[in-house]
């Protein structure tokens, strides 16, 4: 009954999904052209079409499976494609082909993993491609820079940022990882007159890995996603043993690194003084900025309208500041209903985590969950000016092929663990 219940409701959500991505598109033509657009009808059969095969998988494969996590996608991907759209269309069409290709990676996720916890067996598996996958960008032949950051990898026309996928095969390498010496690192054994660290042997492999990969794409320039799996790697590792110490730790370790990326690197430094004081370079270095600040003002509480807005004068919109699109347009009130939809999501995934009976999947869960979470906050505290930008783009809303296909098997990954714990429950109730 469940299961039902739940699959009736993501159902109904996905319908005000499409309904929601319609009548912004809608809105977004009559804005720009006083005209209603001419593909209004294919463009909903489309989106609907796409949706309710992935429904259908989750109601064949995943029946129990929480109902809130693929609408929430759903209307994101939708809002962001609406914008997308509304601002280059030559990549509204390269942004439905990887829609199209996310939903079908989704299907194809939940068809063959069955389990979630078969997948702790692989876990070398994972880190091996994890990093291999970080490396290839810096490979010659294949590795692309684009705006200083060498994490594009270009296989005749496809080019694509394998980081994305490389960040869910950490989480996996170090939710299996972790499983196996939870204790041994939850107890502090070194150094011998004061321990306050587990015995090294333990914490080595993870270490290495995280270091690896961090010296990877630290050289790739890569700073966002280097805070990202910094990040992943400290949550995990203190869900796993529930010592603060890590944490505590990990925060001053990342304030180490800040400061030595700071000195080391001329664009963090720019960065930097961008994000303190934008205005002396205003036509330059500092122009994201402050027509970021004047997007928003201008948008105010209810926005300018979908269409009506200048969004366009902000450099790179379309992918890293989408968000001040939507924050014009949309106003306050549009941005804040995509804060909640980042917030349910978050909780959705942390619920699951906390339902799981599994170790495995209940870090795995937890680590995808820090994941988008952290990823979302570093973009969105740039865009407000919280935080100096990072270089990351916002889950599900903004231009993208690999991050899009990268979320659509991290979410099939949580929903699977969904229905793994909801059918545990089921049986353990009889």
């Amino acid at each position: 009954m469940l299961g039902r219940a739940r699959r009736r409701a993501e159902l109904g959500l996905i319908v005000l999904a499409v309904a929601i991505t319609g009548g912004a598109y809608t809105l977004a033509s009559l804005g720009t052209t006083a005209s209603i657009p001419a593909n209004i009808g294919p463009f909903l059969a489309v989106i609907a079409g796409l949706l309710f095969l992935a429904h259908v998988a989750v109601r064949r494969l995943a029946p129990e499976a929480d109902g809130l996590l693929l609408p929430l996608a759903a209307v994101l991907n939708g809002i962001g494609y609406v914008f997308i759209a509304r601002l280059d269309p030559d990549l509204a069409g390269l942004q439905a082909t990887w829609t199209a290709v996310g939903i079908v990676a989704f299907v194809l996720t939940l068809l063959f993993v069955r389990r979630a916890r078969d997948l702790e067996r692989y876990r070398y598996v994972f880190l091996l491609v994890g990093l291999v996958l970080l490396v290839m960008p810096i490979l010659p032949g294949i590795g692309v820079s684009i705006r200083g950051a060498r994490i594009w990898v270009a296989l005749g026309p496809v080019r694509f940022q394998p980081g994305e996928f490389a960040k869910i095969a950490f989480a996996l390498f170090f939710a299996s990882y972790l499983v196996e010496k939870r204790e041994l690192l939850s107890m502090a054994t070194w150094p011998r007159i004061r321990p306050v660290l587990p015995d090294l042997k333990h914490l080595g492999p993870v270490l290495l890995a995280w270091g690896m990969a961090i010296l990877v794409m630290t050289a790739q320039k890569d700073l966002g996603s280097s805070l990202l799996l910094f990040f992943l790697f400290i949550a995990m590792l203190w869900v796993a043993t529930g010592r603060l110490a890590y944490p505590i730790g990990g925060a001053a370790l990342f304030g180490v690194a800040a400061y030595g990326a700071w000195t080391a690197f001329e664009h963090v430094q720019t960065r930097v003084t961008t994000w303190l004081n934008p205005w002396p370079e205003a036509q330059d270095r500092g122009l994201q900025v402050v027509q970021t600040w004047f997007a928003l003002a201008w948008g105010g509480v209810a926005g300018t309208g979908i269409g009506l807005g200048r969004p366009d004068r902000v450099p790179v919109v379309e992918s890293d500041f989408i968000f001040a699109a939507i924050g014009e347009e949309l106003g306050l009130l549009g941005g804040t209903a995509i804060l909640i939809c980042y917030l349910l999501i978050v909780g959705s995934g942390l619920r699951i985590a906390t339902q799981a009976e599994h170790p495995f999947d209940k870090l795995l869960a937890a680590g995808l969950t820090a994941l988008v979470g952290m990823q979302s906050f570093v973009i969105l505290a740039g865009v407000l000016r919280v935080l100096p930008l990072t270089g990351v783009v916002l889950p599900f809303v903004s231009y993208g092929g690999s991050a899009l296909v990268a979320n659509y098997v991290l979410l099939a990954l949580l929903i699977r663990i969904s229905d793994g714990s909801a059918r545990s429950a089921r049986k353990g109730a009889r």
